[in-house]
Protein backbone atom coordinates (compact mmCIF):
# COMPACT_ATOMS: atom_id res chain seq x y z
CA UNK A 1 0.00 0.00 0.00
CA UNK A 2 0.94 3.93 -0.89
CA UNK A 3 0.10 7.04 -0.04
CA UNK A 4 -0.87 9.21 -2.81
CA UNK A 5 -1.61 12.53 -1.62
CA UNK A 6 -2.44 13.88 1.70
CA UNK A 7 -4.79 16.83 2.05
CA UNK A 8 -5.55 18.77 5.64
CA UNK A 9 -8.91 19.61 5.38
CA UNK A 10 -9.91 22.83 7.24
CA UNK A 11 -13.50 23.74 8.57
CA UNK A 12 -15.38 26.79 6.85
CA UNK A 13 -18.36 28.66 7.72
CA UNK A 14 -18.94 29.50 4.10
CA UNK A 15 -17.06 27.82 1.14
CA UNK A 16 -17.50 31.04 -0.92
CA UNK A 17 -15.78 33.06 1.90
CA UNK A 18 -12.66 30.65 1.71
CA UNK A 19 -12.81 30.41 -2.38
CA UNK A 20 -12.07 34.12 -2.19
CA UNK A 21 -9.24 33.94 0.90
CA UNK A 22 -7.95 30.91 -0.94
CA UNK A 23 -7.71 32.81 -4.39
CA UNK A 24 -5.84 35.66 -2.97
CA UNK A 25 -3.13 33.19 -2.14
CA UNK A 26 -2.77 31.56 -6.13
CA UNK A 27 -4.86 28.36 -5.65
CA UNK A 28 -7.59 27.58 -7.75
CA UNK A 29 -10.40 25.46 -6.95
CA UNK A 30 -10.37 21.83 -8.49
CA UNK A 31 -13.15 20.36 -7.02
CA UNK A 32 -16.94 21.44 -4.91
CA UNK A 33 -19.22 19.10 -4.12
CA UNK A 34 -21.03 22.29 -2.53
CA UNK A 35 -19.99 21.26 1.64
CA UNK A 36 -16.40 20.43 0.41
CA UNK A 37 -14.01 22.38 -1.85
CA UNK A 38 -10.49 21.64 -2.55
CA UNK A 39 -8.30 24.54 -3.58
CA UNK A 40 -4.77 23.64 -5.72
CA UNK A 41 -1.82 25.20 -6.89
CA UNK A 42 -2.27 25.88 -10.37
CA UNK A 43 1.65 24.83 -11.02
CA UNK A 44 1.53 21.92 -8.46
CA UNK A 45 -1.85 20.06 -8.73
CA UNK A 46 -0.89 17.86 -6.10
CA UNK A 47 -0.13 20.87 -3.72
CA UNK A 48 -3.66 21.29 -2.11
CA UNK A 49 -5.78 21.57 0.68
CA UNK A 50 -9.62 21.27 0.88
CA UNK A 51 -12.23 23.60 3.53
CA UNK A 52 -15.69 21.70 5.12
CA UNK A 53 -18.72 23.08 6.47
CA UNK A 54 -19.49 19.89 7.25
CA UNK A 55 -19.03 16.18 6.08
CA UNK A 56 -22.13 15.34 4.15
CA UNK A 57 -22.37 11.56 5.16
CA UNK A 58 -20.36 10.77 8.40
CA UNK A 59 -20.88 11.73 11.88
CA UNK A 60 -17.51 13.29 12.25
CA UNK A 61 -15.41 15.76 9.99
CA UNK A 62 -12.13 15.35 9.19
CA UNK A 63 -8.78 16.90 10.13
CA UNK A 64 -7.02 15.30 7.03
CA UNK A 65 -7.82 13.00 3.79
CA UNK A 66 -5.14 10.61 3.19
CA UNK A 67 -5.77 8.93 -0.36
CA UNK A 68 -3.93 5.53 -0.89
CA UNK A 69 -3.90 2.66 -3.79
CA UNK A 70 -5.63 -0.20 -1.72
CA UNK A 71 -8.47 1.59 0.81
CA UNK A 72 -9.42 -2.07 1.70
CA UNK A 73 -5.73 -2.47 2.68
CA UNK A 74 -5.46 0.36 4.91
CA UNK A 75 -8.86 -0.17 6.84
CA UNK A 76 -7.73 -3.89 7.71
CA UNK A 77 -4.04 -2.36 8.79
CA UNK A 78 -5.97 0.11 11.14
CA UNK A 79 -9.11 -2.56 12.36
CA UNK A 80 -5.91 -5.16 13.29
CA UNK A 81 -3.85 -2.58 15.55
CA UNK A 82 -7.27 -2.09 17.11
CA UNK A 83 -7.68 2.01 15.79
CA UNK A 84 -10.75 3.52 16.87
CA UNK A 85 -12.62 3.36 13.62
CA UNK A 86 -15.00 6.59 13.40
CA UNK A 87 -17.00 5.51 9.87
CA UNK A 88 -16.95 1.57 8.76
CA UNK A 89 -15.51 1.58 5.12
CA UNK A 90 -18.48 2.28 2.44
CA UNK A 91 -18.45 3.64 -1.28
CA UNK A 92 -19.88 7.06 -2.06
CA UNK A 93 -21.69 8.45 -4.24
CA UNK A 94 -18.81 10.57 -5.57
CA UNK A 95 -16.74 7.87 -6.65
CA UNK A 96 -14.26 7.38 -3.52
CA UNK A 97 -14.48 4.14 -1.41
CA UNK A 98 -13.46 5.81 2.62
CA UNK A 99 -13.30 4.98 6.50
CA UNK A 100 -12.65 7.30 8.89
CA UNK A 101 -9.87 6.42 12.01
CA UNK A 102 -9.20 8.25 14.98
CA UNK A 103 -4.99 8.97 14.74
CA UNK A 104 -3.40 8.84 18.43
CA UNK A 105 -3.62 12.61 18.33
CA UNK A 106 -7.48 12.55 18.33
CA UNK A 107 -7.49 13.87 14.97
CA UNK A 108 -10.05 12.46 12.36
CA UNK A 109 -8.23 11.07 9.54
CA UNK A 110 -10.31 10.44 6.12
CA UNK A 111 -8.71 7.32 4.37
CA UNK A 112 -9.70 7.00 1.19
CA UNK A 113 -9.07 5.35 -2.36
CA UNK A 114 -10.68 6.46 -6.01
CA UNK A 115 -12.88 3.62 -7.46
CA UNK A 116 -11.99 2.46 -10.87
Amino acid sequence: MSVRRIVPVLPSSSLPQSRAFYELLGLEQVMDHGWIATFAEPGSPSVQLSAMTRDRTAPVSPDVSIEVDDVEAAYEAMRESGAEILVPLRDEEWGVRRFFVREPGGKVVNVLGHRA
